[in-house]
């Protein structure tokens, strides 16, 4: 049977801590609703008993950025794919620390990236979580996590190594202006 409770446990954090991915979903007022998955190692943080962080790596959208610039909302899920089952969702209100944020160098310390990963932040989202809830997860598969992808780290190595620094900021004002509802992304992206 599901519990639901007013903060993050000593129980649900150590379970969050061991998974190896995790969903993020969000909505606008108005359009689409946009459920992603995240699963880079080092990753996501329980910061407190209502708060939680994940780094927001570059990527082709910007979905849950332009969301959470719209109404806050979010729910963060954490399934067990191997051991005991069991299914832990965090509801709350997102938002979103680019890089040269007042805040950003103070939330990056709380992650243990490498350099590759590090190259690739966009920005951190943080969620005040309001409350959060565990249930069976009884149909949810069992699957083994055979090793981490690189795809995303090997782009950002090459756009870094062919157009200079600034390159991840230049792709993210490319590609990451406007959410597939025209809502806006990141505003410190420069599309030139």
């Amino acid at each position: 049977m599901g519990k639901r409770y007013g903060l993050i446990t000593d129980e649900l954090r150590h379970f969050i801590e061991r998974q190896p991915m995790f969903f993020v979903a969000t909505a606008p007022r108005d359009g689409h609703v946009n459920v992603s998955p995240k699963g880079a190692p080092e990753t996501f943080a329980v910061l407190g008993a209502h708060r939680v962080a994940y780094v927001d790596l570059f990527g082709s959208g910007i979905e849950t950025v332009a969301h959470l610039r719209d109404n806050g909302r979010i729910t963060v899920m954490f399934c067990a794919f191997e051991g005991d089952p069991n299914i832990v969702r965090l509801y709350g209100t997102g938002s979103v620390v680019e890089t040269d944020d007042d805040g950003y160098a103070e939330l990056r310390r709380h992650f243990s990236l490498s350099p590759e990963v590090d190259q690739s932040i966009r920005s951190i989202v943080v969620v005040d979580v309001e409350s959060a809830s565990d249930s069976c997860g009884y149909v949810v598969p069992t699957m083994t996590a055979a090793t981490p992808r690189t795809k995303l780290f090997d782009t950002a190595t090459t756009l870094i190594k062919n157009n200079g620094v600034d390159a991840i900021r230049q792709y993210t004002g490319r590609k990451n202006a406007t959410s597939i509802d025209g809502l806006p992304g990141l505003p410190s992206a420069d599309p030139h």
